[in-house]
Parts: structure tokens; sequence; C-alpha cells
């Protein structure tokens, strides 16, 4: 509502003077103060806050009249009548403040071009001279106690029981009557006060008095503490018409302010809190409404260390009060009771170092004009304090400190304080006095859904330039991350021109949209749109000084209605001015009013006013397309007279037109009258009153009534719907998905929080139950003052002051200022669906609950809805001392089950309470065991994760690790490696009783058989050596096959049975894996855990992994790997890409990563036999950057032409850059191209020389190949199982990748006196049985088996036979180049540049991640430079160099 801003300012009165200003007092509409001192009496202008005049009192009629005490301003601003403390009444007339004459004048320069366009204006508002001459004094020969101005005459208090009343104007004899207050009856309500005088006011006097005018009569605090309101009968204030009544059981009142608005007097009292009475209407009895008063909770260091209340300020437009009490501190709040500030608490009264500040206590305090500004004085103490410290630090006093300064507090405030219309509501708009606070601008509330608002969608056909349509991304899902997404405000500074003559602003609105704004000062209006970033001003300085906006302003479409009062016609209007033509009376469409208007407001295409005359005037608004300007006519549909209801005209603080009904339960059929204005909502006084349609006449079917004469329906009697009632949210858009949201109406009502009147409807389109009301009324509280409501997105938007701390100016010198920390308002935001969920299934509404839940189901934060409410219910009744009679949490459990989260949200909801309240909220919602079992059949493991540490907590050991292992088992299926890690894990902390710390990280593994990658361990290998520069002898790395002794988990840990626990499951896993040839599943599985695969597979080899089918095995390696099945050209010459079969494969398999090289490297069936193929592409895929041609691994063949490699190297040094991924595989996908772009090749390259047949070929290869990605993990595979020695799997992945070296590799292997025949047997009968496959099935096979067929031969010749010694010798360059046959033809790919030469290559692969190895995460067991090698170099494998 209101918000401070910034730090005070301070004033320094220029006049040096030994008295200091206590008292200060605002003129009718608070463009002067008055401020006294004991001698003097000041006057100061607002803006500027300057001082313009000051009366000094000669030292003689001081001693005659004694120091001023109060002043009062008669209410036209032409006199000041000053108390003083001999009891004399001192009026001054206040001269001057004519046209021309001004303090200070604006000076411009030469050629600019400020002239006078109008006589008597003022281009900036300057302070008027004024002056002050004294009257005769009146003595009332008693101290003065209280001072209050009427239309025409002055209210006296004074000590000896006398209410004196006196003429401002004739003071002679006559103009002076003195009422004694013994002569007043008294009693507890109006019939009882006629029975005469009251007799125990003898000796008593008023010691404080306010006029309410809205109540007629006066609000009295007597000096023994009693509360009272005294009414006058008739017009004239006489003795023998004044009545009086009492406030019950309070004598400790010490000041009052009344509150015209809401009719509210609001008393201080000693015990420091505020009591706020109403009268009540019907006895004339004061009846207690709400107390404002700190509470233990928030404040428990000060709350009952106030002191009395020394002053309460009402802000001028009676939404807030402010409230200081004798040991200082200001504390704001809203009318019904809602805090927003106090300085009392937090950083206001705390240091940055945690020391405490002493409050600021205050003498006197105003409001300045429209509420931006809190004038305070602070008492004397304070500054003599100051000045005494100074003195004992010996500084020499600054000039300051015997000038006087005012504080001048800034606050912002909501536009709904002054403009409540509907487009306020759907944003929050705050303004300052110079500045607008809006959040965020986006078009968030434009729905894009086809039962949208439909003006949204007029922008177009009226003429007007197009608005610029919202961003394509700020659609309702972004909007509303836009309205929360952050705490900063959109700030638009208001136009300074404007703002210099037209200060200050007084109404300000924006539109629906969030886009346009407007504001309204003393005179005139502007605009100013986000799109265009623009204000727009009147370009005829008359006609905006001529205009002045009355009864706010609203925007409807992109028309701004304005109801303003006209100076020349001198009458009242009504006006719509477009947004994109200029703001000139020319466009504007005008239509004259016959009463003065109060309040305005827009719904759809309807103009709702309420008047003076205490009526409400409905028109409609059409555009108008014939008129070459868009303009709209305005036409009068309806009056209504409220005058027997509404007692006053400024009572009502709100008018609304609102598409409510009560009977919405049975008007399901008709869903469009939802659009209509149903009802009229009035805020009378904070009483919410509802004039609905009156439907029981004669009802004539829309189709039968000509348009021309459609007569609308008249009202009902009003209806009072809620009490206490600060702001009403209500929407016209309709959404058949949430119509409870959209149809309910939301009230803002003080401390009390929020209402919402919410619609309830028949399920199933039923007939309602007759018992069944039609809405319900419920209340909920939430922790933020409401400024909006989010309807579909059930939020509540606000805004809350946070404080910055500042300690620059320490020590004695530190200013009054300083004393406060500096204020910013920050956005918040709130859910309020789980109260309201809650308020439905407490009433037994659970139908009702659950369709708003399930038309909700979809918003982002609906688990974090269902949360709260479980935690709120399980908290308020596990934590109750007396037993809960009728306990609401099993219902909320059994109404949550009801949504697919009811799992998660029970277990975060215990994850986020303390473990003593587990036993209460599972007896509601049911064992954790087996909702842990429920969490396991949907498949929800992350949650029965969560279930585990329950059981954990509540359950003994071994119930724990046997729900660990059904969800570890369950994890590994699914291949959840990060939730298998956290099994591992907690299964070791539950055997070693250390759940509370994770198990350090083990250190040192046990040397496993890694094989040849130990040569990588610590040398970097240049994988882009030329082919010329590698010697290609002939090397081997002889392999001893050895088991690992015993079990490597072992040597981690112990013999901890925990950890062969876990290592048992793991082997179960590995080999169910290899049971059902899941190869790929088997590599992420050992990849992601850290599973040592080779030792496994030593120990296996003879047993689970051995291959019991090849066809089957190579089939389901295809699939598994994406790898398509080789197909074969139809002739040599015909080009492969006519086959029909490989069309397809090229599309779906070629992967765009990769690249160039690997086209040109592929497998090449055109090389003669004996050659292997350069299946080195994937490497180049880890280093993208690097171009190089890798050539290492084709080292060894031989027979190929020097020439031939030349004609590679050269094609991709040179033209890298001409055939970049994309184009190389163009290449093959569009064979008419082919021949002109190898021709630009061979004129760089003129070895090279490619037919068409060679083209095809490698095409062809391209073809039959799969993923860059699985070859990298196939390359992987293949070494591992070749370290472990399963040579049936090498042969298998052999065969895919189609690699001859490693079919030579392995026969020549199983020539190895240690290889169980068995195994040479399964080989020889395993490839026997592919050879078969092959000719019947997959004739894309027989080219390779035929290449092999020598090996194949050898294999059956030489079972028995033994294999030359010398073909296991390394060569002397195995050392060099980590033996690349000799592992198999499994050569690892380089590490990235960043990862140095300590990385282990090949099985710490996959976590090279551009390669697209197997993704891997950091396993929390083991660091990720040691996932199965070992930590120290130790040898776990022989290797002979000759």
């Amino acid at each position: 509502m209101y918000f401070l801003t910034g730090w005070p300012r301070r004033l320094l009165c220029p006049l040096r003077s030994e008295e200091e200003p206590f008292y200060i007092q605002p003129s009718s509409q608070r463009f002067y103060f008055a401020l006294l001192s004991e001698t003097q009496l000041s006057i100061w202008f607002s803006r500027p806050s300057v001082l313009i005049v000051s009366y000094i009192e000669s030292a003689k009629a001081a001693t005659q009249f004694g120091f001023y005490q109060k002043a009062e301003w008669k209410p036209d601003d032409s006199m000041i009548a000053v108390a003083t403390a001999k009891g004399y009444i001192l009026l001054f007339d206040v001269l001057g403040g004519g046209d021309e004459k001004y303090l200070y004048e604006p000076v411009y320069p030469k050629g600019s071009p400020h002239v006078k366009v109008t006589p008597g204006y003022k281009e900036e508002q300057c302070a008027p001279a004024l002056s002050l001459e004294m009257k005769k004094p009146v003595d009332l020969e008693s101290p003065i106690t209280s001072l209050q101005s009427l239309q025409e005459d002055l209210l006296v208090c004074t000590e000896d029981g006398y209410l004196h009343v006196l003429h401002w104007d004739g003071l002679g004899s006559n103009g002076r009557k003195a009422i004694c207050l013994t002569t007043i009856p008294f009693a507890l309500d109006l019939q009882s006060a006629r029975g005469g005088p009251s007799l125990d006011l003898e000796g008593v006097h008023i010691l404080c008095m306010e006029y309410c005018v809205t109540l007629g009569g006066f609000a009295v605090v007597l000096n023994d503490g009693r509360l009272g309101f005294i009414t006058p009968l008739s017009n004239t204030i006489t003795a023998d018409q004044l009545q009086g009544v009492w406030a019950a059981d309070v004598s400790d009142g010490t000041c009052v302010a009344v509150n015209n608005k809401y009719r509210l007097m609001a008393f201080g009292c000693a015990s420091g809190s505020v009591l706020v009475y109403m009268i009540d209407t019907t006895t004339g009895s004061m009846q207690l409404s709400h107390k404002l008063e700190l509470t233990p909770k928030h404040y428990p260091d000060i709350y009952n260390k106030t002191g009395p209340v020394k002053l309460i300020c009402w802000s001028p437009d009676y939404s807030v009060a402010m409230v200081t009490w004798e040991c200082g501190g200001l504390s704001l709040w809203s009318v019904f009771g809602a805090h927003l500030i106090c300085t009392l608490g937090e950083d206001f009264s705390h240091r940055a170092d945690g020391t405490k500040k002493d409050p600021l206590k205050i003498s006197s305090m105003s409001w300045g004009a429209e509420g931006y500004h809190l004038w305070v004085l602070p008492s004397r103490q304070e500054r003599r304090r100051q000045e005494e410290q100074q003195d004992i630090e010996m500084v020499a006093p600054p000039r300051s400190s015997s000038q006087a300064g005012i504080l001048q507090f800034q606050f912002i405030k909501s536009a709904l304080t002054v403009n409540p219309c509907t487009s306020n509501q759907e944003q929050v708009l705050l303004h300052g006095e110079d500045r607008l606070y809006l959040t965020c601008g986006d078009p968030t509330q434009i729905h894009c859904n086809s039962d949208a608002h439909p003006h949204t969608r007029l922008h177009l056909c009226d003429g007007s330039p197009p608005r610029p349509p919202p961003n394509p991304d700020s659609s309702l899902s972004q909007g509303l991350s836009t309205l929360l997404g952050h705490k900063h405000w959109h700030v638009v500074q208001i136009h300074s021109t404007y703002l210099e003559s037209n200060w200050p602003i007084r109404f300000a609105a924006i539109d629906t949209a969030g886009q346009c704004m407007a504001v309204a000062g003393r005179r005139g209006f502007a605009h100013y749109s986000l799109f265009t970033r623009k204000w727009k001003l009147f370009g005829n300085i008359t006609q905006e000084q001529n205009m002045t906006v009355t009864g706010g302003l609203a925007w409807w479409n992109d028309f701004v209605v304005v109801a303003c009062y006209n100076f020349i016609d001198q009458q009242e209007q009504l006006r719509l001015y477009q947004r994109s033509s200029n703001l000139d009376n020319s466009f504007a469409s005008v239509t004259k009013l016959h009463s003065d208007t109060l309040l305005l407001n827009v719904f759809r295409d309807m103009v709702i006013l309420f008047r003076a005359d205490c009526s409400i005037c409905l028109y409609s608004i059409e555009r108008r397309s014939d008129s070459p300007n868009p303009s709209a006519s305005v036409e009068l549909l309806q009056e209504v007279s409220m005058s027997r209801y509404i007692p006053h005209p400024a009572l009502v603080v709100s008018v609304t037109l609102t598409s409510v009904r009560t009977e919405t339960g049975i008007t399901l059929k008709a869903p469009q009258q939802a659009c209509m204005a149903e009802s009229i909502m009035l805020n009378l006084a904070g009483q919410l009153i509802m004039l609905q349609r009156d439907r029981s006449g004669p009802q004539v079917r829309e189709k039968e009534t000509p348009a021309v004469n459609k007569k609308l329906l008249p009202f009902c009697p009003p209806v009072v719907l809620a009490q206490c009632v600060e702001n009403v949210w209500t929407t016209c858009r309709s959404n058949k998905k949430k119509r409870h949201l959209l149809e309910a109406l939301w009230l803002s009502c003080g401390e009390a929080g929020m209402k919402v009147w919410l619609p309830l409807f028949p399920r199933d389109h039923r007939k309602p139950h007759s018992f069944l009301s039609r809405r319900i009324m419920l209340p909920f509280h939430i922790n933020i003052y409401p400024l909006a409501v989010l309807f579909e997105d059930a939020l509540v938007l606000g805004a809350t002051n946070e404080t910055v701390l500042y300690d620059g100016l320490q020590g004695s010198l530190e200013p009054l200022e300083a004393l406060f920390p500096y204020c910013t308002v920050e956005r918040t935001s709130q859910i309020y669906l789980h109260h309201i969920l809650r308020q439905l299934l407490v009433r037994n509404l659970g139908e009702q609950a659950l369709m708003l839940a399930q038309s909700c189901a979809s918003l982002p934060y609906f688990p974090h809805v269902m949360e709260l409410m479980v935690h709120v219910v399980l908290e308020e009744e596990a934590t109750s001392r007396e037993p809960i009679p009728d306990p609401l949490l099993p219902t909320v459990a059994k109404f949550i089950t009801e949504f697919p989260l009811f799992l998660q949200t029970i277990v975060h909801c215990a994850r986020k309470t303390e473990y003593a309240l587990w036993n209460y909220l599972f007896a509601a919602v049911g064992n954790p065991k087996d909702l842990f079992e429920e969490c396991l059949m949907a498949q929800d493991l992350d949650t029965a994760a969560s279930y585990l540490i329950i059981l954990q907590n509540m359950e003994v050991p071994a119930v724990s690790r046997q729900h660990a292992t059904l969800l570890f088992n369950t994890a590994l299926e699914q291949g959840k490696w990060d939730l298998c890690r956290h099994m591992i894990r907690f299964l070791k902390a539950i055997g070693s009783g250390e759940m509370e710390t994770p198990p350090p990280t083990p250190t040192t593994q046990e040397p496993s058989s890694t094989g040849g990658f130990e040569f990588f361990r610590n040398r970097s290998i240049s994988l882009s050596q030329s082919a010329d520069s590698i010697n290609t002898g002939k090397f081997n790395l002889q392999k001893t096959f050895s088991m690992p002794a015993g079990s490597s988990a072992k040597g981690r840990d112990g013999e901890c049975a925990e950890n062969m626990y876990i290592d048992m499951m793991l082997w179960r896993h590995a080999r169910h894996l290899l049971e059902q040839v899941r190869l790929r599943d088997l590599g992420c599985f050992s990849a992601q855990l850290g599973f040592e695969l080779i030792s496994w597979l030593c120990r296996e080899r003879n047993r689970v992994a051995r291959v019991e089918d090849f066809v089957s095995a190579l089939k389901k390696l295809h699939k598994d790997f994406l790898w398509p099945f080789p197909v074969i050209p139809v002739g040599s010459l015909s080009s492969p890409l006519k086959n029909g079969r490989c069309r397809p494969v090229l599309s779906t398999r070629l992967l765009k990563s990769q690249s160039a090289d690997s086209l040109l490297n592929s497998d090449m069936d055109t090389t003669p036999p004996q050659a292997a193929p350069t299946n080195h592409s994937w490497m180049d895929g880890i280093r993208q950057g690097a171009k190089d041609v890798d050539t290492a691994s084709s080292a060894h063949s031989n027979h190929t032409s020097p020439q031939t490699h030349d004609a590679f190297l050269s094609l991709l040094t040179n033209k890298v850059e001409e055939y970049s991924i994309g184009s190389a595989t163009d290449l093959t996908e569009t064979s008419s191209v082919v021949d002109g772009d190898w021709t630009m090749v061979d004129e760089n390259s003129s070895t090279l020389s490619l037919s068409q047949a060679e083209l095809e070929h490698i095409s062809m290869e391209l073809a039959n190949k799969g993923p860059h990605k699985s070859q990298v993990q196939l390359r992987y595979l293949l070494h591992v199982f070749m370290e472990a020695g399963c040579l049936e799997w090498c042969v298998v992945i052999g065969l895919i990748l189609r690699d001859i070296s490693v079919i030579k590799q392995v026969i020549s292997f199983l020539n190895n006196p240690e290889v169980p025949p068995e195994t040479v047997q399964s080989v020889r009968n395993g490839l026997l049985a592919v050879d078969a496959w092959a000719s019947t099935d997959c004739l894309g096979y027989k080219p390779f088996l035929n290449l092999i067929q020598p090996q194949l031969q050898q294999l059956m010749d030489s079972a028995a036979e033994q294999v030359q010694p010398e073909a296991f010798q390394p060569a002397s360059q195995s050392s060099k180049l980590g033996g690349s046959e000799g592992m198999g033809g499994a050569t690892v790919p380089r590490a990235e540049d960043g990862r140095g030469s300590s990385t282990p290559l090949g099985l710490a692969l996959p976590s090279l991640e551009p390669a697209g190895g197997f993704p891997r995460t950091p396993s929390v067991d083991c660091p990720p430079e040691q996932t199965e090698e070992q930590g120290d170099e130790e040898g776990a494998y022989d290797c002979t160099l000759s």
C-alpha cells in the first residue's frame, strides 16, 4: 500500500535560532505547513520544500501570552490560529499569494523557448510570497488542550472543562460560545444517552479532540483516559444539542485521529496499542473494530516497551495510519490493520556491527500532499543529545547544529489507494512523487486461448496504428516468469515538464497488458507507452490547464477514459482520448455529466461512474469507425440511485462492475453470461455491498427483442458480502478449465488476511443439492500485502520494504537521517491455492477441492502447493497440546492420493519436517515400507530413494538394507547410474554404521590386469604423424594370461562383508548383461560405476564370457549399436546409390559427427587382400579441432603403395576448408555432382586419380558404417575383451567392424597352448556358422569372410599344431606406438590437449565426451583417473621387449 523509499531528506531552517520547531500543522490541501517553536510561527511550502515566511514574537508579547503550543489552519488557508501557554488564541491573517508575487522565479537562458503562454499560468510551481499579520488575541483564561477547525468555526477545548466555539471572522462577544462538558449527556449508546447530564464528568476536561465529517461528530479523549464520541443533534453546536457515547472499559487513552473515508476513530493508548473504533449505525454505540499493535512474534524485544502512543496520523487518502510512541519509532498500518513498516526492528534498530540504535523520538509529524512525504519533527532531546556528544568529543559544532532540522520521509504508494480501477488490479503499479514503478511490462495477461479477453484482438480493425505484437516468447507461461522472475521494477520517470506545473500526481492507471500508463496531477493528464518509451502531453497548454481529473482515469483498449471537470464550461465531463493520436481535445470524445464524478471504472465495453449525488451511471463505449480519426461513442445505459444506502458520498472507496452472480451453480448451460455485467460491487467504508441484476421478472428471450431498445434489467436491493474490505479483485475473462478461480471474488481485509468468495459447481452437470449454497466465503492468511491477483496462476503479487545498512557516517557527527537504513521496495509473490483447498476440506467440500486442484494441476508449482498443504496441517496437528477431535491430516492425505505426485509429496514433506513428527505423518498416510514398494512398482526410483532415508531412520538396518538392495537392483536394470552410485554409498554406510558422514573415497586400488594401456599413462602420443615417418616394422605385444588374485574390491576396504555384498550384486548384474548379449549396457555400467570389467571378465572367461551363438550375438550387436548390416554392390560399375536398399541406410545412419577424414579413411574393399583397413576416423572425432589425418595404425599396411597415402594426405590438408563435414556427407548422397567436385581436387594434387568405381566403393563403405559414437564404443569393448582374453567376443566385434587385423590376431592367439581347446573349437564353429548365415541371409558379409578365408583355413588345419614363437615377439618400436596391432588394433585416441599426459587412455575413454564414448559422471567411490587401472604403476601384465 505505502512503502518507504531511500533515506529521509533533511530540511534545514535558513534562520539561525536557539528555538527548535516542535509542532507542525498542514493546510487543507497540504501545500503549506505551519511550524511552531516557542516564539516563532513559520510557514513552509511543500514543493520546493522551502521556508516562505517566519513570524517572531517580541519578548514582551511572549511574556504576556506565553509560549506557542498548537496551531490550526482555516479551511481556505487564509488564517492561522495559534494557541499559547497562557490560554490565548492568536489569529494570524495569511496575506499575499497573488498571481505575480513569488519568492523564486525561474530564470531561463536567452533564446530558450520558455515564454508565458497563458496569463496567470506559471510554468513551474514557485513558492508564493506570503506575509503574516496578527489580529486581536482572544483570551480564554485557561490553558488550551485542543484546537479543531470547522467550516466557519474554531473549536477550542480548555483545561477548565469547557468547549469554546469561536467564529473565524467575527471575534467579538457574539462570535463566541462556551459549552461546559458536564452538561453533555454521556452513555454507552445513544438511546440511553437522553437521560440527562452525566455526573461523573466533574473536573474532567477534553485532552484531544478531532472532528469526523462523515460521522458528523467529535472523537474525544478525556484527561482521565476515557474515550468518547460527541454528536451534535442539529447543524449548530449548542449545549443542549450535544450527546455523547462512551467506549466501554477503556481508561488509558492518550490521543485520537479520525478516518473520514472509512468512518473510523483511532485512539492511542498508554499501553502502546491503538484501538480503532466504529459507530454502530443501529444503536449509535462505539464498537471496537480492530487493534493496531506490535506482536511479540515479530518484535519480541520491543512490543511491550514502546511506551504510550504519542501521535497517530492518517494519510491524505485515509488508506494507512502512521503511529509513533513516547519512546520513539514509526510504524505504518493499513486501514484495517495490516502491518506494513516498523522502525523498531531489524536494520532500523541495529547498526551493521549489531549494536543497537536508539529509536528516533518524534515531537510532531504530518503527511505531505497526496501522501508522498511524511514531515517529521524530531523531539528536542534528540538534538540536545547530539550536541552534547559533539561537546564531549570537543568537535566544533557545525553551523547546522543551531539550525532546526525537519526530516522528510519519502513514500511510494499503490495506485489502488486513490484509483482502484480494474486494470490497476491486474498489474502492480506504484507511484512516487515523480516516478512510476511497474512489474516489468511484459504482456502477461494477454491470453492466447479461444476464450480470451475479446479486446486483445481488436487492435487491428480500428484504423489506429496496431500495437506492436508482444514478443513471441512472452506466452502466458513466460509471462508468469516475468512477473515472478526477479525483484526489480520497471521504473518510469514522469515527464518533468508535466510535473513542474501539475505536481502532485493524484491518479495513475495502467492498462491490462501492462504496456501503457496514464497519470493525472493538479490539472490535465499525460500518458506513456512502453512500446515507444515516450510520454504524450497536451500540445495546447491551455487545454491542459482548463481541466482537472476528478473521478480518476482508466484504460479501455487503447483509449484513456477520464472523468474530469472543465473550468471553461464549468461542468463535469467524461472524455475518451485515443492513445495513438495527439493529446488534444479535438481528438477526444466528450460526454457531459450532470453531477461531480467521484469514481470511475471500466468493465469490458462499459464504464461505471459513481457520482457525488450517490448515484451510479452505466455507459456503453463503442469504437466509431465512420470518422477519419479513431474515436469512440459513449451512450448512457442505466442510472441507479444509491442515496438510500449511502450516508455520505465520500465513504465509497471503490465501485466495480463484475460478472459475479450468486446462482452460478444452476446456469451452467449459459457460460457466455459469465461475461455480462451481472452485478455492481461497492466498497462502502470497508463494507462490500453487492447489487445483482433482478432476474425475477418476466424474462424476454434475447432473439425476440430488437437490439435498439434493449432495456437493461434493474438491480435488486443491495446485500452486504463482507466487512473490513480494503481492496476487491475480479476479472472479466473466462476460462472453462479454471472457472473456480476466474469467477471468484478476491478481497483484501487488512490484518484478517484475504478472503475469496468462491463459486461452487455441481459435478458433471448434476442438479445441485438444495442445501448447498452457490458460493462460499473462505478466509486465508498471507504473508505479504496483496496488490494484484493472478487468477489463472493462483498467485498474489505484492511488494515489501527491504533495507540496506550504510555505515559511512558513524560517530558523533552522525546526522539524524543517517539513523535510518536505505530503504528499497521489492516485488513479492505468494501462492494461495493450498489455503483454499484446505478450507474446502475443512468444510467437507472435498469434491469442490478436487475440481479446483485438478484445474490447477498443470501449474509449475502445483507439487509445492500440495507439500505446503500437508506441511501446514501436519505442523499444526502434530504440535498441538490438546487432542484434536477431528484431525484434518487423514483427509488431506486421502485428497492427495488422487494425484500422481502423492508419493513424492509425502516424502518431500517428511524430509523437510523434523523427525519427531514422522510417526504422526505416516500414521495418516500409510507405512513408509508400503509407499516405498509403490514407488518401485511405479518405476519412480528417485522418490523410492527418498523413502529409503525415511526407512533407515524408522526401521532396523536389516529392513533398510533389504529395501536398498531391491532399489539398487532396479536402478542397475534401468541404468540410473547416479542413483546406483548413491546406493553403493548408502549400502556401505548401513554396514559401517556411519550414515551421517559419507564414506571416504578409497585411495588404494588393487592392481588389475589393465594390459597394454599402461603404455599411455605417462606419455602423450602424437597421432598426427604422417605415414612416411613411421617405421613400419613388425611388432607384437606378448600378453601373459593370468588370473588376478582374489576379488578386486577386497583390497580397498579390507575384508569388509559390505563390499563383498555390493560386489556380488555388481557381478550378478554384469553376468546378466553378458548373458543377454547387452554389450552396450555392459560398457555403460562399467564406465559409470567404475566396475573393473577386465578383471571380472578374466575370471568369467571360460564361464559366462563365452559366446554360445555367434550369429545371434552378431545380430544383437548390430541392433544395439545401430550398426547397419553390410550391403553388397550390384556390380563394379553400377553406383551403390542406385541400389534401393542403400539409400535409406545412408540417410538414417549417417550422423553429422562424421568428419571428412572418416569418409576417406574408411575401410576399402579395393585394397589388396593382405592390407589392413585404416579404421581411424574415430580418433579425430575426439579432437574435433585437429585437421591432421591420422594414419598411425595404417603403418602396418605396408602393401599399400606410398603414392596412395600421399594422395589422401594432400587432399585433406589442402582442401579441408572446402570439404567440411556437410559437404563430405553430401558427396555420397548426390551422385550428380560427384565428378565435378572431385576434378577440382585433381588440380591440387596431381597424384590423386579416383575412378567412378572407387568413389562408389567409398560411398558403399560409408553406407556400411554405423554411427561414429558406436565405432568408438565397439573399439573400446574390443580392447577390453582382448585384455581379458575373451577371444570369442573379439571375433564377433572384429566381424562387425570387419577388421582383418583383429581376426588375424585372435587366430594367432588361438594357437597358443594356454588357450583351452574348447575356445578354439567355439571360434571355429562360430565362424562357420556366420559363414553359413551370410551365404543365405546377409551377402554383405561375404566379401569380408572371403578376405579372412586363409585365416579360417589355417584355423581348420592347425588345430593341433603349435604356432611359431616369433609371432609373439614384439618389435623394437612397440613401446613407441603402444602396440596397436598387439592389442588387436584397438588404437586409443589421444586425450584432449587440456588433460595432459597423465590421463589414462582407453579405459578413461568414456569420459571423453566429444568422442561419443559412454557418457560418464565421476563415480562417488573412484576418482575418474583411477576408474579401472591401478593407482600406482604396478605391473599387472608382462611386456617382453626385444
